[in-house]
């Protein structure tokens, strides 16, 4: 039962307008029509999760692991309804759906398991030393702390794993930051359904209400009062460069600057090594054409641009691979914006004087309809027209065939930030591998070998972000248990009494958490 109303502190409110989800698969209005979102309710959010910041911080993190646990159990209790409300609003099938909610409710649990180790709190004891001379030293501890109320706005390309209850929200709440979710407009039933489990679990664990709040659409005056409200401490984002930038530009122009933690866009290059494209140019053309592909080539980490060698192998590449992806039907794209927009850079890219279109096709007039399309570009050419670096998010890539491997060296050096770079390599390659890699460290968050991007593994050492424009901080990562470090601050305690300091910090180590002392490392007993 969907209620198409706004959740505000535990209360579910009207707008003054209303809206309803398309259909991609037939274009077609869904019946529900949601509540438009204001400033009012952010402004309502925002002070309800003030009120219960410090409360929240301070709980044990047995108790707010507890909270994640049964948010987790209470998104898989309405499992089929999310498969079924996901399937209508973004026309992905239900088995990508089912892998979506189980990495969101993983995550969740990732994280409960997480704060409970203890580590990410990074307690550091600095025992007095009164008689150290010429100056005595005093007794200095610190820990990170949460940083308050977090924003965090959905994606409209995961609309389980980075949406209400996703990556952002996991490890927000994670560190004891109450969140004030935006949520996308593509798929508000999805996320009404999941903000019914996350209040089932507010409920279940006695969680003071303001702990997660949601608001419908709305558009940019509903995102943009959430980035510049005085109470909000952080911001989460998933989207567009344009849109992400015009939030960020608000964030850091606040009287009071925030962090703003915005993924952006990544082309996610990829290097065909020469000595692997002798042996299997082929089998790696099949491979990348089913990575591009997946769902409609609308992953962040997609590999929409190739950086070869001319020859006989990369025309070997480009064959298998338009043959592979022209058999692969249209698809429907997540919404009209989405397919319009890739649509439209794909005209313009198979209009390029300079660009040679190997595939290109559009199979129906439907408004959400994708279909695959690849291009070629020498090398000059693609330095020369900087316009051939634009992200095309869905199922396109380019290819940029160079005349050496110092070429391709070069334009490595110059490559904007990236999420992944990924590396297709023989052993024979090691060398020329070697010296790429530098370059890429410097470009990319993630690098690969022999794999493909499409595809992020939530565990401890996942790094999800890189160099602007893949992310806004490229010391961040959405993804992984790094990802609750975005979230909270170090503060230092000095000459307290052992009654007045956080657990994580008494002398006792009543959390029985691993801790730094006079440098070195205790582990829990």
């Amino acid at each position: 039962m969907l209620s198409g109303k706004n959740y505000i502190a535990g209360e579910w409110l009207d707008g003054p307008d209303v809206f309803q989800a398309d259909n991609p698969a037939t274009g077609e209005k869904l019946p529900t029509k949601f509540q438009q979102g204001t400033e009012q309710h952010v402004d309502q959010a925002a002070r309800a999760a003030n009120e219960c910041a410090e409360e929240f911080a301070s709980m044990s993190p047995a108790k707010r692991a507890g909270f994640l646990r049964a948010c987790a159990d209470e998104i898989d209790a309405r499992g089929d309804e999310l498969t079924e409300m996901g399937n209508l609003e973004s026309a992905l099938p239900p088995a990508r759906l089912q892998g979506e909610r189980g990495r969101t409710v993983g995550q969740l649990r990732f994280f409960a398991d997480w704060i409970e180790e203890g580590s990410w709190f990074e307690a550091r004891i600095e025992t007095a030393q009164p008689d150290r001379a010429p100056l005595p030293k005093p007794d200095i501890r610190s820990m990170f702390k949460a940083l308050g109320p977090v924003g965090v706005f959905g994606a409209s390309n995961f609309p389980l794993a980075f949406s209400v209850a996703g990556g952002d929200t996991a490890s927000a709440l994670a560190a004891g930051c109450p969140v004030v979710f935006k949520a996308h407009a593509a798929h508000p039933g999805t996320s009404e359904i999941v903000a019914q489990a996350i209040d089932a679990a507010i409920k279940k664990t006695g969680m003071p209400k303001g702990v997660f709040s949601m608001v419908h659409g709305g558009g940019r005056v509903v995102g943009q009062s959430l980035v510049a409200h005085p109470m909000i401490k952080a911001v989460g984002f998933t989207g567009s460069t344009g849109g992400g930038r015009a939030l960020f530009d608000i964030a850091v122009s606040r009287p009071e600057p925030i962090p703003f933690y915005g993924e952006l866009g990544s082309n996610n290059p990829v290097y065909l090594m020469p000595n692997a494209m002798k042996k299997n140019a082929a089998g790696i053309a099949k491979a990348w054409a089913g990575s591009l592909t997946m769902g409609v080539g609308q992953f962040c980490t997609n590999p929409g641009l190739l950086l070869a060698l001319k020859g006989d192998d990369i025309d070997t590449f480009v064959t298998t691979a338009v043959e592979e992806l022209g058999g692969v039907a249209s698809q429907a794209m997540l919404t009209d914006r989405v397919s319009s927009a890739y649509h439209d850079v794909n005209d313009a890219m198979a209009k390029h004087p300079k660009v040679t279109c190997a595939l290109k096709r559009r199979d129906g007039d439907g408004p959400f309809e994708g279909s695959p399309a690849v291009y070629r570009v020498s090398a000059a050419d693609w330095e020369a027209n900087p316009e051939l670096a634009e992200e095309m998010f869905g199922p396109a890539g380019i290819i940029i065939e160079c005349d050496s491997t110092d070429q391709i060296l070069a334009i490595s050096a110059k490559l904007h930030g990236q999420l992944t770079a990924t590396i297709q390599m023989d052993d024979a390659d090691a060398e020329f591998a070697g010296k790429l890699r530098p370059l890429l460290e410097k470009c990319a968050g993630r690098i690969l070998v022999n794999g493909w991007p499409t595809g992020v593994e939530v565990c401890h050492s996942m790094v999800h972000g890189g160099p602007y424009p893949a992310s806004t901080d490229s010391r961040a990562t959405s993804v992984g248990s790094l990802a609750i470090k975005r979230f909270v601050r170090p503060v230092a305690y000095q000459a307290f009494a052992d009654a007045l300091l956080p657990d994580a910090l008494k002398d006792g180590n009543p959390l029985n958490i691993p801790r730094l002392v006079d440098g070195k490392w205790q582990m829990p007993k």
